[in-house]
């Protein structure tokens, strides 16, 4: 029976931890140079955070901060549009579904200021809660039936008011539209009957008119006839009757059955 040796090499444990270390210590290198630096975009402004402590804000371009230590927040200085829906009630308290379009920004060197007071999300914090604060403020004035009607001053209305609101605390609102007004099915039924009947009551209005009109007229001509027979009577004298009568004779006499004519007098 033969016998076989296997040749094993060994290899020490402090050789695959070195390697390991060296990973390790490379991919921590890879890290650090790559987080010591961060860009701001075109339309962006960024603060630096360093242990929750504001430490600077910065434009767009690339910036140094410490790795592992410094926090980034950025805020588009752009124009933003947020779209909020929300219900308010009429003055004849009818329940309202209104959306609106608000288009906003901040401007790069207040970004400090309104991540220390409003904070990251103040869309949702402050400028949504406003708009529906005022939106429900300002359709309370009027009836459900002259929304309709006053749309554009009910926008231009909560337009300025946000504008100086939000001014306040260094938001600019360029610009806020009604896109629509929800009223409900029972409203709507009831907005299209009084359409109905109104159309129903100025048609039948139309025809009185119409008939009266026509009375009017019927009237107008029978005192006309009547001053023109009144004018004729007037007028007519028995000369003139002769005279008629000449002008139609045709210069014949009549003629009789027997006996001699009659003597004509003209006087």
């Amino acid at each position: 029976m033969a016998n076989y040796t296997t040749n094993t090499k060994y290899v020490p444990t402090n050789f695959y931890w070195g390697r390991i270390s060296v990973v390790v210590i490379f991919l921590l290198l890879l890290a650090t140079a790559f987080g010591s630096y961060f860009t701001v975009d075109a339309g962006q402004s960024a603060i630096k955070l360093r242990f929750g402590k504001i430490v600077g804000s910065y434009d767009e371009g690339l910036h140094f901060k410490i790795p592992f230590i410094d926090t980034i927040e950025k805020f588009s200085t752009r124009v933003n549009k947020d779209t909020i829906d929300t219900e308010a009630f009429s003055r004849d308290l009818q329940t309202i579904k209104v959306g609106l379009a608000v288009n906003h920004r901040i401007m790069p060197e207040t970004v400090v200021s309104i991540y220390r007071n409003l904070g990251r999300n103040y869309v949702q914090t402050v400028l949504t809660p406003m708009v529906e604060e005022w939106i429900k403020a300002i359709v309370s004035k009027y009836s459900a039936e002259s929304l309709i009607s006053n749309r554009v001053e009910v926008a231009r209305e909560l337009d300025t008011i946000l504008k100086e609101k939000m001014q306040e605390k260094q938001v600019i609102i360029s610009d806020i539209a009604i896109v629509n007004f929800d009223f409900s099915p029972q409203f709507l039924k009831a907005v299209e009957d009084k359409q109905i009947a109104e159309q129903e009551a100025k048609r039948a209005t139309n025809l009185v008119e119409k008939v009266k009109k026509e009375a009017e007229q019927q009237v107008l001509k029978a005192k006309a006839e009547a001053e023109s027979l009144k004018l004729q009577r007037q007028v007519i004298t028995p000369e003139l009757l002769k005279l008629k009568t000449i002008e139609k004779w045709n210069g014949q006499l009549p003629t009789y059955n027997g006996g001699e004519l009659p003597f004509i007098m003209i006087k």
